[in-house]
């Protein structure tokens, strides 16, 4: 790797950033962050950026909209220190399910964001498992895309689950499940589901498929009030599942989400560490699989302009 320069957002992008930059050997840029009295951010890099390949991490610890500011101010920063390049990495996209005008007149917050990135001065984004692929079309410049499917996968593989059926959520999450299925050569079952509105609420029916007496994965991008995961737990559970486990990419878990899951008959939620777990919403239910060694390897193929889709080949 040459010219290579990492910068963390504040709290918690800093450890996600140490590890990332550990796996690559090399040191964490040096930056200066502060809020005036008037409540203005204010960031200052402290090294020299000019010709450089710079990548800046963020992660979506809250206030998210904090968050987003503060990376904007970062890029627009080393836009104007002279770097040869500015590359954002996203974890997990902020704003991500908010993709598509699907009532009358709301915004398309996630496109919304995209520009944004773009008029601070990033040249790139990276980012993983998007709630909706089609994000990656907002953005005029370069947006690659990883995926913590494959680290599930490997998970699980080990587990050694026998007598398994992918489980889908909805009919959206379908094509999903069925990659899975291919991967651990197992059936597929779906829950036939509505949702009601804005208020994060899921209505499921009935269950598509044979889940009586066998043990069940459930595989989503991300969790986050977990009222959808839990309605398919209560469902399949009805139906006479035995053991469940849930995958995912984007452990978000606000609002309700650990108290439903420490109710729900769940064996364990696996996922990765895209988005910070907190003490606080730590669970013995909860095994969190470190992804920041694929942003590495990633970041090191940006900058030594190798193929990055090898990766999960």
């Amino acid at each position: 790797m040459e010219n290579v320069k990492i910068f963390a957002c504040s709290n918690s992008a800093e450890e996600f950033t140490g590890k990332i930059c550990n796996n690559l050997g090399i040191e964490k840029g040096k930056i200066n962050r502060m809020k005036f009295k008037n409540d203005n951010n204010f960031v200052q890099i402290l090294e020299t950026v000019r010709d450089k390949d710079v990548f800046v991490i963020q992660t979506t610890e809250p206030p998210v909209n904090e968050r987003i500011m503060e990376l904007l101010i970062t890029v627009d920063a080393i836009k104007r220190a002279a770097a040869r390049r500015i590359t954002v990495v996203l974890p997990y996209y902020i704003y991500s399910r908010s993709d598509k005008k699907d009532q009358p007149r709301i915004p398309v917050t996630a496109k919304l964001f995209a520009q944004l990135i773009e008029a601070a001065g990033a040249d790139r984004v990276l980012t993983c498992d998007l709630h909706n692929p089609a994000i990656q079309a907002y953005f005029s410049i370069n947006c690659d895309i990883l995926t913590g499917r494959f680290l599930l996968e490997k998970y699980f593989d080990a587990k050694n689950i026998e007598n398994k059926v992918i489980v889908a959520t909805d009919a959206g999450s379908s094509k999903k499940a069925y990659k899975y299925a291919e991967h651990f050569n197992c059936p597929i079952a779906l829950i036939d589901k509505r949702r009601d509105g804005n208020n994060d609420s899921a209505i499921a029916t009935n269950v598509i498929g044979e889940v009586k007496n066998r043990n069940v994965l459930i595989f989503d991008d991300e969790v986050d009030t977990a009222g959808s995961i839990t309605e398919t737990v209560e469902i399949i559970t009805r139906a006479g599942a035995k053991d469940i486990y849930v995958g995912c990419t984007h452990g978000v878990l606000s609002g309700p989400a650990i108290e439903r899951i420490k109710k729900a008959k769940i064996k364990e939620l696996v996922m990765t560490n895209t988005v910070p777990l907190t003490k606080q919403k730590n669970t013995d239910k909860i095994k969190v699989l470190d992804i920041a060694p694929l942003f590495a390897e990633a970041i090191k193929r940006i900058n030594e302009a190798t193929s990055i889709g090898e990766l999960f080949e």
